[in-house]
């Protein structure tokens, strides 16, 4: 399947050298670009994308705001934050405003691609520092009940894996295992933190102690 995937940033060579990029990425379909967060609102109406790379901070709209709305006005459509900076200010506020992934612009290629993959398919993706500041922040929160199931050895390995920003192929590349085994693994994690993505799986973890 073909991820159609809008690339938004008010940097007009930047989002030309990435659509660029993309347009050679196997699987990947650019469909189209936008300069601020109100275009990306126009845009994303128009061309139903599966993806959006959404820069943070634009001119008009910012990119926080404008995921809120496409939360709202296209819950189908995934964003990934595609931004210069991880400030934990940009970094909670773009997931509380709905973005399934947060990666900065010195993220690799490969890296980029895999990420706009995973987030098609509603996993989150998040750059290593992000993830950390993530868990640092759960650090602080009170203590809550340990899960009525506890995690299996494997299921630890796995959500020790994911609060480090891994991919399902990443964490399968890393324990050895196949791809579909992960997927299965991580649904159960979810079930049994009783979270609804990986971010909170993440964060229910670290305040269990399993990190």
């Amino acid at each position: 399947m073909t991820v159609r995937v809008l690339v938004v940033d008010d940097q007009a060579l930047f989002r030309e050298a990435l659509t660029t990029l993309l347009e050679v990425q196997p699987g990947i379909e650019p469909v189209g670009e936008a300069g601020d967060g109100e275009q990306a609102i126009r845009r994303a109406a128009e061309l139903r994308p599966d993806v959006v790379l959404m820069d943070l901070r634009m001119p008009v709209l910012d990119g926080i705001a404008a995921t809120a709305r496409l939360r709202v006005e296209h819950p189908e459509v995934r964003v990934l934050a595609l931004t210069t900076f991880d400030d934990d200010e940009d970094v909670f506020a773009a997931l509380r405003a709905g973005a399934v992934g947060y990666l900065l612009k010195d993220v690799s290629s490969a890296r980029l691609v895999e990420a706009i993959t995973a987030a098609s398919r509603g996993e989150t993706v998040l750059q290593p520092s992000v993830a950390a500041k993530v868990v640092a922040r759960v650090a602080r929160m009170p203590q809550q009940p340990a899960p009525a199931h506890p995690l299996t050895d494997r299921e630890v390995d796995v959500v020790r894996l994911l609060a480090e920003g891994r991919s399902n192929r990443e964490i399968a590349g890393a324990l050895f295992l196949a791809e579909g085994t992960v997927k299965n693994l991580v649904t159960s994690v979810l079930s049994k933190l009783d979270v609804r993505d990986r971010t909170q799986a993440a964060l229910r973890a670290r305040d269990l102690g399993l990190l």
